[in-house]
Formats: C-alpha cells, sequence, structure tokens
C-alpha cells in the first residue's frame, strides 16, 4: 500500500522522530511511504541518507509541495493519509482527491489521526473513535483516532528489532562508547537528554560530591546549551566529568541508552526508547503552561509504579521556576533504589513486550478497514 505521512515540526525532534521510526517500520514490512514533513532537517543528522532518497520505500517531501502543486504531488492517490500529532492534511492536497474521479466514484483514503503518546485513561476511551469530516472538500468523509498507550485497548508503542535481550557487556559499552568518541574510565554512566530543569543545579551538586565518579553523557541541543549555562566549557570537577556528544542517528541513541546505567529522556520519543532499553530513566515532559503535562506524567508514574523516591524525584525533576514553593527541601536522584527502579522498568518493559506494537496494529486496522 502507500502511505501518504504528514507531520509538522512544532519544536524540539520528537514529531519527527516519532515520524520517522513509524515511516521506517512501515517500510520495513514492504509498505510505501511519502513523508510531508515541513521542517525536515533533523532527518540529516537523524536518520543520514533520509534526504538524499536513500531509505528503500520512503520518499521524503515538502510539505509546501503538497499545497502548491496538488495534483503533480497526489499522484498516485495513496491508500492512507495518516496526520501525525493532530496536523491537517493541507486542504489544496485533499480537494485534488475529491476532483479526481467523476462525482460518486472517488473512494477515500483510509484516513487516520494518529495521536500523541499518554498513559491518561482518555486513551483507551478514544483509541479507534471515527469522527466524521462535517465541512470542505472530504465533507462525508470519516477520520479515525488512533491512540497510542500502554494497555490493551489501546494502539501500543513503537517497538522496532532492536531490544536488548541481556545487558551489553563492559567491553561492549567500551567499543560503543570509543565509536562515539568517548573515553570510558569505568565510571556509573548517566545519558542527559532535558529540557532546562530546574533541578539540574542540584543535580550536578549531588554527582560531583557522589561516592562513585560519573560520567555525564550530554546530547546535543538545549540539554548541552543548560548544561553550559551551569558550568560554563568546565568538563572535570570532582567526581563528575562531563562528555558533549555530536547530534546521534536513533540508531547511535538508542544504542547509548541501553549501555548507560541511567537514562534522562524527555518528550515521547525517548521516552519509549529508554522503556525498551531496560535502564532506570528520568523522564523530562514536554512543559505544558496550563500544567496539564503533571497530569500527564504522574498517569505515567502509577503505570511504572517505581519506588515512591523515584516519584518524587520526577515532580520535582518536572517542576518549573514559578511552581517550586522557596521552602521546597532538596530532593535527590535515588540512586540507591537504582535496584528497584530497573525492575519497574522492566516489568513495564515485559508487559509491552506481551502486547502488539504500533506499527503491526496500525497496519492490521487499515487492511481490515480498506
Amino acid at each position: 500500500m502507500l502511505w501518504d505521512i504528514f507531520c509538522r515540526v512544532i519544536d524540539n525532534y520528537g514529531d519527527i522522530g516519532v515520524t520517522w521510526r513509524l515511516s521506517a517500520q512501515l517500510a520495513r514490512r514492504g509498505e510505501l511511504v511519502r513523508l510531508w514533513v515541513d521542517d525536515a532537517s533533523a532527518l540529516d543528522w537523524m536518520a543520514p541518507g533520509a534526504l538524499q532518497g536513500r531509505w528503500h520505500g520512503i520518499t521524503v517531501l515538502p510539505w509546501e509541495l503538497a499545497r502548491s502543486h496538488p495534483v503533480e504531488a497526489a499522484q498516485p492517490a495513496a491508500d492512507v493519509w495518516v496526520e501525525m500529532f493532530g496536523c491537517e492534511v493541507p486542504t489544496e492536497f485533499i480537494r485534488t482527491r475529491t476532483h479526481t474521479e467523476p462525482l460518486g466514484m472517488t473512494k477515500p483514503p483510509v484516513w487516520i489521526n494518529l495521536e500523541y503518546l499518554s498513559a491518561e485513561a482518555y486513551v483507551e476511551r478514544s483509541h479507534l473513535l471515527a469522527s466524521p469530516v462535517m465541512q470542505g472538500p472530504a465533507k462525508g468523509w470519516t477520520k479515525t483516532f488512533f491512540y497510542p498507550g500502554f494497555g490493551d485497548r489501546t494502539g501500543g508503542v513503537l517497538r522496532g528489532l532492536d531490544v536488548p535481550a541481556k545487558l551489553p557487556t563492559p567491553s561492549a559499552t567500551q567499543e560503543r562508547l570509543a565509536a562515539l568518541g568517548v573515553a570510558w574510565r569505568d565510571e556509573r554512566l548517566v545519558s542527559l537528554f532535558c529540557y532546562e530543569p530546574p533541578a539540574l543545579a542540584q543535580l550536578f551538586h549531588q554527582l560531583e560530591h557522589g561516592e562513585r565518579p560519573t560520567l555525564l553523557l550530554v546530547t546535543a541541543g538545549r540539554a548541552a546549551a543548560a548544561v553550559r549555562a551551569l558550568w560554563g566549557t568546565m568538563h572535570e570537577h570532582k567526581k563528575l566529568r562531563l562528555h558533549y556528544l555530536p547530534s546521534l542517528t536513533q540508531n547511535d541513541y538508542d544504542a547509548l541508552l541501553m549501555h548507560a546505567d541511567l537514562n534522562f529522556v524527555r518528550g515521547e520519543d525517548s521516552l519509549v526508547r529508554a522503556v525498551w532499553a531496560g535502564k532506570p530513566f528520568v523522564w523530562n515532559i514536554y512543559p505544558q503552561h496550563d500544567g496539564a503535562h503533571l497530569a500527564k506524567l504522574e498517569a505515567f508514574l502509577d503505570l511504572l509504579n517505581p519506588p515512591h523516591s523515584v516519584r518524587l524525584f520526577h515532580q520535582a525533576w518536572n517542576q518549573r521556576h514559578m511552581d517550586a514553593p522557596s521552602h521546597a527541601p532538596p530532593c535527590p536522584l535515588p540512586l540507591g533504589d537504582l535496584g528497584l527502579w530497573t525492575e519497574s522498568v522492566l516489568d513495564l518493559r515485559s508487559r509491552l513486550m506481551e502486547q502488539d506494537e504500533l506499527a503491526s496494529q496500525l497496519l492490521g486496522w487499515v487492511h481490515k478497514n480498506r
């Protein structure tokens, strides 16, 4: 089948990251994908070769082309339209589809609105709900809401083929880090992918005075900028050593999560990858001005069921300056609970392994409803 997948990059890399993973998994299953995106620049380092057409089964196309040259862009007609995260297929593109055949003969595509991931209860209630199109050139057609999630009555999460069966050996970790230009001295390995959490300075203080030396692998972009704002150009202090990573491909980042002892992740894509890595992690959820992200965080923590100390640290890590009372005591990273923390992650991973993952569920539903 031919899939038209539409993605608008709001900010950061989560939208295009999830969209690319889905596209790649569909292509591996023999599907053909046209990926329409308004800013594909991140694919240059996230999936090298994607913009040059070197990924079999996937063609990356500019969003504007679907608007400015819809007749050419819409040929051949796709079997499936997927709107990622609430973006909408351009009206010009829709109009072309509805006018290419005689009145009454146009066969609508299977039209899916793929939503954001959440552990909240509304996901199970909303998954696969139909939404009739009430106006515009596609009036009378139907979209279906497809909700990723962690339960049996959701669309599942993206998995891929690289879920580790066992822990990597120290020599494998040494080799992987060396390939990234990292000199490892057998310290505790912590990866840092975050926004600008107020608790970052507190974390540094704890790690630099810890009993065991720590190597903090700082990802490029906002995490690196936040760290440099605190530490300047210093790379080593007491028990804490920093290494600033370049922009990583998705494969390299996924491998990093598997080799680290503890991962700080953010957004949606890296959260899922952290679960599959099976290592303790801290989630920096995307902040929303109305505080809705905090309810989403609590729903996920209820699902994960980690030690109480881990929940407290998550709450501190995701607290904004304006929300934190001045008398709030420090909330240390619970390194002493890494064992129980790991068990909670592995338990969640085991539950997810028993469910059909997102790409398979999506394919099955489309085949059933074509």
